[in-house]
């Protein structure tokens, strides 16, 4: 039997034009993810299942968790390092015909995808110490993986304006809701420190000086 050859990573324009062809998903951190809501909990079931199904089909098999009535889906190639390919258009292009046939709808807002930040001077002697605590597995750039992905990445930085708890949240949302999340943070006491980077983070901390940072996947826009 032939090994299935290695499938080419897709760049940012291959990748912005396949999003363009399947508006229920999204791309974010090397992956397609997305939430749909079904007619009751037994219909979203049956959805993961006609998932499961198509994933054993195409032999490429996405993250799926199954909340009551809704369904949320990841999908990225482990065989190039997490990252979207062709596989991945072709699995999503799939399911949303499934979910278009149960009924149920997109709401790729919904999804909201967490990592942890931690300010160090120095990362190399933090790193085995959370990976081995965590029992992650190391990521391409250093940062500490749940291998099954449930748990939020840790990642480290190096930073001249540490935060005094030195760790942070990275929120990532959808294009689309940013500043609406954006907003509704500070109107619940969030405070913005940094807007230089929107829109594809903004800084924020709670009453206490805590910090968290709002992202989308839009590239950072050089500091002027």
């Amino acid at each position: 039997m032939n090994a299935m050859p290695t499938p080419a990573v897709l760049g940012p324009d291959d990748l912005a034009a396949a999003l363009e062809r399947l508006p229920d998903w999204r791309g974010r951190l090397g992956a397609l993810q997305t939430a749909y809501v079904a007619p009751s909990a037994a219909a979203a079931l049956a959805l993961v299942a006609a998932i499961g199904q198509a994933a054993e089909f195409v032999d490429h098999h996405p993250d799926v968790d199954w909340r009551y009535d809704h369904v949320f889906v990841r999908s990225t190639t482990h065989q190039v390092g997490d990252e979207v390919t062709e596989r991945d258009i072709r699995l999503a292009t799939r399911i949303s015909a499934l979910a278009a046939g149960a009924g149920a709808v997109a709401e790729p807002t919904l999804v909201r995808t967490v990592e942890i930040g931690m300010d160090s001077a120095d990362p190399d002697a933090l790193r085995s110490t959370w990976q081995t605590a965590l029992g992650y597995r190391l990521g391409r750039s250093g940062d500490l993986v749940d291998p099954w992905g449930r748990g939020p990445t840790l990642w480290f930085q190096c930073t001249e304006t540490p935060a005094t708890s030195r760790l942070h949240l990275d929120v990532h949302v959808a294009q689309e809701s940013a500043l609406e999340v954006v907003d509704a943070v500070e109107s619940a006491g969030g405070r913005r420190l940094d807007e230089r980077f929107a829109p594809s983070w903004w800084v924020i901390a709670d009453a206490e000086g805590n910090r968290l940072c709002v992202c989308t996947p839009h590239e950072a826009p050089p500091l002027r």
